[in-house]
């Protein structure tokens, strides 16, 4: 450190000074360019105070012109340092912004929040809401019109899934069962779809209130058909059934619940196969792998467990550890691969193999809801409760931000998320509080995936 001598006149002392300051600024922000704005200063300074090792100023006089110089010189630095990171800010939104997310179709019907929205996987291709209004809804994907109603549960509805190859839907709910139902639609005549612009995903949005809510009683689906009673009702809970799947072959159902605990079923029998112990709070939701007999759950527990039924003899359980804060979803995707996600405000991408630290981490600004991947492009969409969807590859990168403004996107927290990777339409659909679901047309040029 530079040491001054107390003793000097203060005039003498100055300089000293002013090359302290020039020398932390340099080491603070470092680089040429400032360097070269400290040492212009520096010019100007001299030839401004051309006596400032001598004895034409007074102390008061030199005082004031050091104080004008050094505070210009701190002003400058700050200017320079503020034009420096803009730039770099500058230079992130514009590579956000070239996905095109195109709002298509509004799904408007239920009297309450929405929680959970899912893809048929056979024709007929319709969605499918579940409702905290104790209903299931059945929509035409194409024209928005309702074309069947479940009121077989006296709770909320939690979650909804669609058997993988009969028309058979799976309703998890608050009365403490899981239904098995069957459903006969007739999609109708598609007509031509309105005419929206185009809209790229950027980051400006327009704060709405909650007047702006879309009202459901005017398209309150009364005309469409009621299916009242279950196939098969599966009891074995003595709490809220947060979630059901169906395993591979659509033979069996998981459920997840708030007892702490997931049961698997023979849907046919409704016997209880097994109850699967071990997580120490509430469930949250439970997911079945595509073409395995595997099942992961998550739990407020701040974890989530892998369950392995490929063996019929034995069944096995793997601990995931990684996350500090309720686990809301964790699902599977591609090869050996599950995303999950948590109100610890991050999504973590785990390789099966490896379970001791997540092969990529994803930070963001608000608690995540049930995610879901498009499993052909890699893709996963985050709802959140800020009322955004953001989408992510599975490293990590962020592709896009879902617009949302006064006129169009939810207006309160984003419950879910479904992709429908191959529908002519819609290849996203989302689901909210603010008692309406969503079909997006997503556009993520190839060239902005491989980033």
């Amino acid at each position: 450190m530079l040491r001054l001598d107390p003793s000097e006149p203060f005039a003498l002392r100055l300089p000293c000074r002013l090359t302290c300051l020039s020398l932390c600024a340099e080491w603070t922000l470092g680089g040429p360019g400032v360097r070269r704005e400290i040492e212009t200063l520096n010019e100007r300074l001299a030839a401004e105070g051309q006596a400032v090792d001598g004895a034409e100023l007074s102390k008061g006089q030199l005082k004031t012109k050091a104080g004008h110089s050094t505070s210009q010189l701190s002003q400058k630095l700050k200017t320079t340092y503020k034009a420096s990171t803009s730039k770099i800010v500058s230079s992130f939104k514009t590579t956000t912004s070239r996905a095109v997310c195109q709002l298509v179709k509004e799904y408007i019907g239920h009297r309450d929040g929405i929680w959970d929205v899912s893809v048929a996987r056979t024709p007929p291709v319709v969605l499918g809401t579940a409702s905290a209004d104790h209903t299931a809804l059945l929509w035409s994907i194409e024209t928005g019109r309702s074309l069947a109603r479940y009121t077989g549960h006296v709770g909320s509805v939690n979650s909804v899934k669609f058997h993988p190859s009969e028309q058979l839907a799976l309703t998890a709910s608050g009365d403490q069962t899981a239904h098995v139902w069957r459903y006969a639609v007739q999609l109708p005549t598609p007509q031509p779809v309105a005419d929206t612009s185009q809209q790229l995903c950027g980051e400006d949005e327009v704060e709405c209130s909650d007047k702006d809510e879309p009202d459901a009683d005017a398209d309150a689906p009364s005309d469409c058909p009621t299916i009242r009673a279950p196939l098969t009702s599966l009891k074995s809970h003595q709490g809220v059934v947060i979630a059901a799947d169906w395993l591979v072959g659509g033979k069996q159902a998981v459920t997840a619940s708030w007892d702490r605990t997931a049961n698997l079923y023979d849907v046919e029998t409704s016997e209880l196969v097994h109850c699967l112990t071990g997580h120490d709070q509430e469930l949250t939701h439970c997911c079945t792998h595509p073409t395995q007999r595997l099942v992961v759950t998550s739990s407020r527990d701040t974890t989530f467990r892998l369950w392995d039924f490929r063996d019929p003899s034995i069944h096995s359980v793997n601990v995931f550890q990684g996350h500090t804060d309720t686990v809301t979803s964790a699902v599977f995707t591609v090869g050996d691969n599950v995303v999950s996600g948590s109100d610890d405000r991050t999504v973590k991408v785990w390789d099966l193999k490896n379970m001791r630290s997540p092969i990529a981490t994803i930070r963001t600004d608000s608690a995540i809801n049930r995610i879901t991947v498009c499993v052909g492009q890699r893709i996963i969409a985050l709802p959140h409760d800020n009322r955004q969807v953001r989408l992510f590859d599975m490293s990590g990168v962020r592709l896009a931000r879902l617009p949302r403004s006064s006129r169009q996107g939810h207006r309160r927290m984003v419950c879910g998320s479904a992709w429908s990777e191959d529908h002519p339409v819609c290849n996203l659909f989302t689901c909210g509080f603010d008692r309406q679901a969503i079909g997006w047309s997503i556009n993520i040029p190839a060239l902005l995936q491989e980033k």
